[in-house]
C-alpha cells in the first residue's frame, strides 16, 4: 500500500512511517499542506494521513484541491477532537479522525487498516 503522511509535527510524520514501513508500505511524508499536495498528485497514494492544522494548506484545505482526483482513503488526526464529528468528517471528505496524541501508535495503525479495509 502506498501511504502519504502529511504533518508539521516531525514526531507523527516518522513514528507513522516507521510502523506502516515496518509492515512492508511504501511511505512518503511531507512536512506542510504545500508539500502534501505535491507528493499527493505525485503519489496517488491508497492512503493520506493529514493533520487538520499546519502551514500552507490545512488538512481540509488539501482534501478540497486534491479529493476529486483521487480515490484515496482520507485520515485527519488533530488535537482540536472537539470541532469534529462523524458527519463533519464526511463531509469533508475524510474517511476516519484521529485524536492527538496518540496512546499506541499500533492502535492508531490498526484502526486505519480497518478502514482500508485490512488487518
Amino acid at each position: 500500500m502506498k501511504v502519504l503522511i502529511v504533518d508539521d509535527e516531525a514526531l507523527i510524520r516518522v513514528s507513522l512511517a516507521r510502523v506502516f514501513k515496518s509492515q512492508g508500505d511504501e511511505v512518503l511524508t511531507a512536512e506542510d499542506g504545500l508539500e502534501g499536495e505535491k507528493q499527493w498528485r505525485a503519489m496517488q497514494p491508497d492512503l493520506v494521513i493529514l493533520d487538520v492544522l499546519m502551514p500552507g494548506l490545512s488538512g481540509p484545505q488539501l482534501i478540497e484541491k486534491v479529493r476529486a482526483q483521487t480515490p484515496a482513503k482520507v485520515v485527519l488526526i488533530s488535537a482540536y477532537a472537539a470541532d469534529y464529528d462523524v458527519e463533519s468528517i464526511k463531509n469533508l471528505g475524510a474517511d476516519l479522525f484521529i485524536t492527538k496524541p496518540f496512546e499506541n501508535i499500533f492502535t492508531v495503525v490498526e484502526q486505519i487498516r480497518a478502514v482500508m479495509g485490512q488487518r
